[in-house]
């Protein structure tokens, strides 16, 4: 059986709420010891930088911090506030450590970061359109058939509630909820909450990773996509505001990939055979469709690494491609989706493409990349030549041209391991990134990328 309510809930941690100044009438709550105040970094800008880029520290301890991911719904509308883990790799933090945190960094009062969330086992953040509310999960951690529970709290870290909990089994379903995605999100009507998890009990081989989809007015979950081949399934909510475009969520499947009992995916076995695709799904699991990109090892596989292009209704796709005698090109496609047609990949009949990078010549190299909420500004690490630099541009004014105006903003300094996974606040003004070029892992962000 699966109990539904809304309660009040009061948190056992003796750490402050967050302190925030929201516009002219500010509310400052005792300070946390775990503060962190932004520290000027410009020494990491190249020689002949623009004088408009600074370049900002926002952690200064000894604990790794890192960024949520690129897609992840974490800022506040109006670009003055989002979330970062403390306690963190590049992709997920440690949930389960004492030190592990949601923190609010207030970009309106010099960078100043403070514990939201030090709940442990806390995963999928997503702070709701309106910019009032962080939800997030807490529980469901492998093979222990842990409660789940849905919760939010204000950004002043008042009003924290408990919004829903799985206790047993899903409703009409004989699955267990395990080892929660580490991302959720958000519909852009801040109605819908979805998150992709594994289903198992800790000791049954062969259980399928679901989607689950939250109706955050009436309480209730619901179990709309599962199979085999969903282990990192990436769910992105469609950013537009048209009522049904708001229902589609962008979703990965990793053909041959291999996890335990337990969900946990097997060393190097995250995905196989022709590699990933990427689709699109209704919220209600109606609707599937695909992108026209990849599934061709000859020419084209996908990366794993996609996002929609801001409030538009297209999305952008990481590729990679053979190049002989140089680096491979890790180039990036903007697709339309189109039903899907059995895996077919870019030979997917009738599916519409760009090929945005090929004004990047000769040897277009971006992994990890993220777009402003209008779609007309890109930010991306480049992999080349064991550096990863950190690019912007800007989408031309046809639908079929390429990006343009590419800029090198810095060499981000970052290990192999590290992944800087670049992104930029709504308005596209402002540029953030992990680097551990310090010997800790940390966020940073550069400001001054566009007036």
């Amino acid at each position: 059986m699966t109990s539904i309510h809304r309660r009040s809930f009061l948190t056992q941690t003796t750490i402050p709420a967050a302190a925030l100044f929201l516009g002219c009438a500010s509310r400052k709550l005792r300070r946390s010891p775990l503060a962190n105040t932004a520290v000027p970094r410009n020494d990491l800008l190249p020689k002949g930088a623009d004088k408009a880029l600074e370049v900002f520290q926002l952690t200064t301890d000894d604990i790794p911090s890192a960024h949520v991911y690129m897609e992840a719904q974490i800022f506040t509308p109006d670009s003055k506030r989002f979330i970062y883990r403390r306690a963190s790799h590049a992709h997920d933090g440690f949930r389960y450590d004492p030190e592990f945190r949601f923190m609010l960094c207030d970009l309106e009062n010099g960078g100043e970061s403070m514990p939201l969330v030090s709940e442990i086992g806390a995963a999928g953040p997503s702070i709701s359109p309106d910019g009032a509310y962080l939800y997030y999960f807490v529980g469901g951690n492998a093979g222990e058939n842990e409660k789940v529970y849905l919760k939010r709290v204000r950004l002043d870290g008042t009003q924290r509630e408990v919004l829903h909990v799985i206790d047993t089994k899903l409703p009409g379903t004989e699955y267990c909820v395990n080892t929660l995605y580490p991302l959720s999100t958000i519909s852009s009507d801040g109605k819908r909450l979805a998150i992709s998890c594994f289903l198992g009990d800790g000791e049954t081989e062969d259980v399928p990773y679901g989607l689950l989809v939250y109706d955050l007015e009436k309480a209730e979950v619901n179990l709309v996509y599962k199979g085999l081949t969903w282990l990192n399934m990436h769910p992105q909510y469609s950013r537009s505001l048209e009522t049904d475009a708001s229902h589609d969520i962008l979703i990965q499947e990793n053909h041959g990939g291999l996890y335990d009992k337990r969900g946990m995916i097997l060393p190097g076995k995250l995905v196989g055979g022709d590699g990933a695709d990427i689709h699109l799904l209704r919220d209600d699991g109606t609707n599937f469709r695909t992108m026209p990109c990849g599934r061709d090892k000859k020419r084209e596989t996908c990366q794993g690494h996609q996002c929609w292009r801001g409030q538009e209704t297209t999305a952008v796709i990481g590729t990679w491609s053979p190049n002989p005698g140089h680096e491979s090109k890790l180039e990036l496609i903007e697709a339309e989706a189109l039903p899907d047609q059995g895996h077919l990949g870019m030979e997917t009949p009738g599916g519409w493409r760009n090929n945005l990078s090929r004004s990047f010549y000769p040897n277009p190299r971006f992994c990890h990349f993220a777009t402003d909420i209008a779609g007309k500004r890109l930010i991306s690490d480049s992999p080349t030549y064991r550096q990863w630099l950190l690019y912007t541009a800007e989408w031309g004014a046809g639908k079929d041209e390429p990006l343009q105006n590419w800029r090198l903003i810095l060499n981000m300094q970052s290990s192999k391991r590290a992944h800087p996974h670049p992104f930029l606040s709504p308005d596209g003004k402002t540029g953030f990134f992990n680097s551990d070029e310090s010997g800790i892992m940390r966020p940073y962000m550069v400001t001054g990328l566009w007036g």
